[in-house]
């Protein structure tokens, strides 16, 4: 059985592929599921359509992807954390906090796409992967320091 792929399937193909399956895998999975129609001549020309639509707004999506990036590349967030002996931090910086301070200085990106492997958790500069779009990544620079303690204010009784 012939199908178009309409979202992306593992191992498969991608949206807008032409792929043969097992009919019972079309049937019983792609069909229902609604990842997939039958490969007619009609649906053929209707996937051209929407390929070509895609194809435009991935352009544009794109164009602001880079724009963003670029105003990005003037950023630079700064952390304050706790600190004990040995500059160890007391807590750390998240992909969320990023995005929380991003977000409040007016751009708005989901934390998700800020690649942070696993959370910083030591004092220092870092420059951080954030992806924008499948072909553009921006990188932020990100600078955690430990918070100036108050002196303890120590009295003598006399």
């Amino acid at each position: 059985m012939e199908v178009i792929l309409k979202e992306d399937v593992n191992k498969l193909g991608q949206r807008g592929d032409v792929v043969s399956v097992a009919d019972g895998y079309g049937r019983n999975y792609l069909l229902p599921g609604k990842l997939a129609i039958q490969a007619t001549a009609a649906n053929k020309a209707v996937i051209e359509q929407m390929k070509h639509s895609a194809v435009r707004r991935l352009a544009k999506e794109k164009v602001v992807a880079e724009e963003l990036a670029h105003k990005l590349e003037a950023v630079e967030l700064v952390f304050e954390r706790k600190v004990g002996e040995n500059d160890h931090l007391f807590g750390s910086v998240t992909s969320g906090d990023i995005a929380h301070q991003l977000e409040q200085m007016g751009h708005t990106i989901d934390r998700r796409k800020i690649s942070l492997e696993e959370p910083l958790k030591s004092l220092g500069e870092f420059h951080v992967p954030i992806k924008l779009h499948r072909e553009v990544t921006s990188h932020l620079k990100v600078t955690v320091k430990g918070e100036d303690q108050p002196e303890t204010v120590q009295t003598a009784a006399e």
